[in-house]
């Protein structure tokens, strides 16, 4: 289990009242719901899928980093082969940091700044990936609690170390499902603008922002925007 980061000392943006708490916990527990139902029948053809493609779990449980730090178990559905070497991941998101692209757009010169070619990767889960639809058992954990539909996505344990010190403002409210950076970024931008997004959703958390970022992000996945 991953170790708990201490909790960080932050002074609580005005937009963050309890009257925005609890109204965020009320729209989580209604849109994960409604999204539960609408995508049971595409969550067993998927699991189907899974199944057919490679040995191993359907879905696939991951540590990562929650609000303040406290370590949670996220569910994704299963894209790699089982027992996966991390090492390439760990060394992508190094040079994500430090400002490098790690690829390009196909028939571009744009540069990516995800990793695009992972051999860890099943012939299923390229397609999971490039729409999003690993992510759809996100939902369990926003109802139970772990996650926001709308927040940064949650870190792993092993790209804490990498973060300056301004950067874990990024954890001071429920991690998401979507964001800024989902909308408006993904892989086509560099890590300072990665973080600047998600310090500026720090900033301007609102219920209004949250359903307009829900809005976007149907768009935003059905076009696969930065998405590979």
């Amino acid at each position: 289990m991953a170790q708990q980061l201490a909790p960080l000392a932050l002074e609580i943006s005005p937009a963050r009242t309890r009257r925005y708490i609890v109204g965020k916990r009320i729209v989580d527990f209604l849109g994960a719901g409604i999204l539960l139902l609408v995508s049971l029948p595409i969550a067993a053809v998927v699991a189907i899928a899974i199944r057919l493609d490679s040995p191993g779990p359907v879905l696939l449980r991951q540590v990562r980093i929650g609000e303040r730090g406290r370590p949670f178990m996220m569910y994704k559905f299963r894209s790699m082969f089982v027992d996966a070497d991390d090492r390439q991941h760990r060394e992508a998101f190094r040079r994500f940091r430090d400002g490098e692209a790690i690829g390009a757009e196909p028939g571009s010169n744009a540069p990516v700044f995800k990793l695009t070619r992972d051999p860890r990767i099943t012939r299923i889960g390229r397609w999971l990936r490039a729409t999003s639809v690993d992510e759809l058992p996100q939902v369990l954990n926003v109802l139970r609690g772990d996650m926001s539909l709308v927040g940064p996505r949650p870190a792993l344990p092993y790209e804490i170390p990498l973060y300056e010190p301004a950067h874990r403002r990024r954890m001071d409210v429920p991690q998401g499902m979507t964001g800024l950076w989902q909308v408006y970024g993904r892989g086509r931008v560099a890590f300072d603008g990665y973080m600047a997004l998600d310090l500026e959703y720090v900033e301007r958390c609102s219920l209004l922002l949250d359903l307009k970022l829900i809005v976007l992000t149907i768009p935003a996945v059905l076009l696969r925007r930065g998405a590979r």
